[in-house]
């Protein structure tokens, strides 16, 4: 279980890294380009630990701690619920109740909520694909 859970936290920081940098031009930042994409290192290894959060949710929710690896429409709706509940609740406290960051005038909003559309779609979209590589990466990395 332990490689698993490093093999999804890795995996976790280098997929969710390029979305990270992609969307840097909706948040208002200072800097060159360069600076922002090393500055999307923290918040990837914290999208690693959202990953990690998601997956210990479907474990108690699914009662196996294989349910990422065949995760079935129960699986899904899982990680759909919990990456949208854990990004609203990330986003709306880093936005309003930390002032951690602010968002350009380009960035799709969430009607009711006033929170960026993106990174809640990021925990929404990533998750799924996150599961599936490393359930592969694992089971490739057991047969060596």
């Amino acid at each position: 279980m332990l490689k698993k859970l490093v093999a999804l936290f890795v995996v976790s920081i280098l997929v969710n890294f390029p979305w990270e940098v992609a969307q840097m031009p909706l948040y208002v930042e200072e800097g060159n380009w360069s600076e922002f994409a090393q500055h999307c290192i923290v918040p990837s290894i914290g999208d690693g630990f959202i990953v990690l959060l998601i997956f210990c949710v479907g474990w108690l929710a699914q009662r196996r701690s294989d349910w990422s690896d065949r995760p079935g429409w129960t699986g899904y709706a899982t990680m759909l619920a919990a990456g949208f509940t854990i990004a609203v609740i990330i986003e709306w406290l880093a936005v309003y109740g930390l002032q951690r960051w602010t968002y350009t005038a380009s960035m799709p909003m969430l009607p009711f909520l006033g929170i960026g559309v993106v990174p809640v779609l990021q925990m929404l979209i990533l998750p799924p694909i996150i599961f599936k590589f490393t359930s592969w990466w694992v089971k490739r990395w057991q047969r060596a």
